[in-house]
């Protein structure tokens, strides 16, 4: 009996999304429509939930010993402040954000997407968000609370709708699977002025899966939704932490010897590599310049600054791409991943 009640107290504190399911949108009644042939600027973040570059989280060492496990209230309040300054100083039109804190105890219970958004211009009229991480207690010894981590966009222009796409799981013991990370794409559709939609994806895929088919397996699945929406006539972007190499080996072999244990020697995001525009495109991360479009800074001790690239943005290949850039200058202390940043054209 107590195995019964045992097991329905963890189901019922955890989250069990289905395949496919919509999501809120919060948007203003007067949002506009984008319109056909417009330019539109795209911010793409892991903000690691407000937490700031002053920690080793324990999770950040390949052994799990980071002395860390939560930022003070101070780092979120000081890193909220310089994320809202790249934000109204880039002026994007479009902001997709990973790692967005909602009622995890390491950072007060709080809703990290509402903060953001009161300092913020009031241009930025619609969201839309979806948890990938959800529990009321989670009994890992440097946990021991609540979690709550979704994936969100942000537009100055009109969502009509949005729908969360499950990924696969990590491989775990099913009690074990209950607390673990639910990884997800989030989609959303905004209306063009005419007639026809943008598809704009979001997605945050698994960390710390090798020795499993994991990424390839979450790498499918993403493509999948790409060409269903290409068959279907829909320009699309999706940007995200996709916590994967470039299809260069020379990306590999740069990491610190710890730290390739991440990865496999052969990335898996090759596929999306094949099919559809990259930002960064392979020229660009084999360029005598690549570091130009490293996006990580990883909180071990052991590395000096940015490193690797692992945050991409993909494009149907109906859009136009314009300038397009990682803000490294003064963004070093603000989270462990670096902004990224296109100009996207609709047709």
């Amino acid at each position: 009996m107590l195995v019964i009640l045992g097991s329905g107290l963890v189901w019922f504190t955890t989250f069990h999304p289905a395949d496919l399911q919509a999501e809120a949108v919060a948007c203003t009644e007067d949002a506009a429509p984008l319109q056909p042939d417009q330019t539109l600027k795209v911010l793409n973040w892991n903000v690691q939930y407000m937490a700031g570059k002053g920690y080793v989280f324990f999770y950040d060492l390949p052994d799990n010993s980071g002395p860390d496990e939560r930022p003070s209230r101070e780092a979120v309040a000081q890193t909220f402040a310089e994320v809202a300054r790249v934000i109204r100083e880039e002026d994007p039109d479009l902001v997709l954000l990973q790692e967005v804190d909602d009622g995890a105890d390491r950072t007060d219970d709080e809703d990290q997407l509402a903060r953001l958004l009161g300092m913020l211009p009031p241009e930025y009229v619609c969201h839309t968000s979806a948890f990938y991480w959800k529990a009321a207690f989670v009994p890992h010894p440097r946990i021991l609370g609540a979690v709550g981590m979704k994936l969100s966009i942000v537009s100055k222009y009109r969502i009509s709708s949005a729908q969360r796409h499950q990924l696969a799981l990590m491989p775990a013991d099913p009690l074990t699977q209950q607390f673990n990370f639910k990884r997800a794409v989030l989609e959303a559709r905004l209306p063009i002025a005419g007639g026809g939609e943008l598809a704009v994806l979001n997605t945050h895929l698994d960390a710390f899966a090798q020795g499993s088919d994991t990424m390839t397996r979450q790498v499918q699945q993403v493509d999948a939704i790409l060409n269903q929406l290409t068959q279907a006539g829909l320009p699309w972007l999706i940007g995200g932490d996709f916590n994967l190499l470039p299809p260069t080996p020379d990306a590999y072999q740069r990491l610190i010897l710890s730290h390739q244990s991440y990865y496999n020697p052969k990335t898996e995001i090759v596929p999306l590599y094949e099919r559809y525009q990259a930002v960064p495109s392979l020229a660009e991360v084999t360029s005598p310049e690549y570091q130009r479009w490293f996006t990580h800074y990883p909180n071990d001790p052991a590395i000096a600054g940015p490193d690797r690239t692992i945050d991409y943005l993909f494009l149907s290949p109906a859009l136009g791409l314009g300038e397009h850039y990682v803000r490294q200058h003064d963004t070093l202390t603000i989270s462990d991943h670096l902004p990224l940043i296109a100009e996207i054209t609709l047709p």
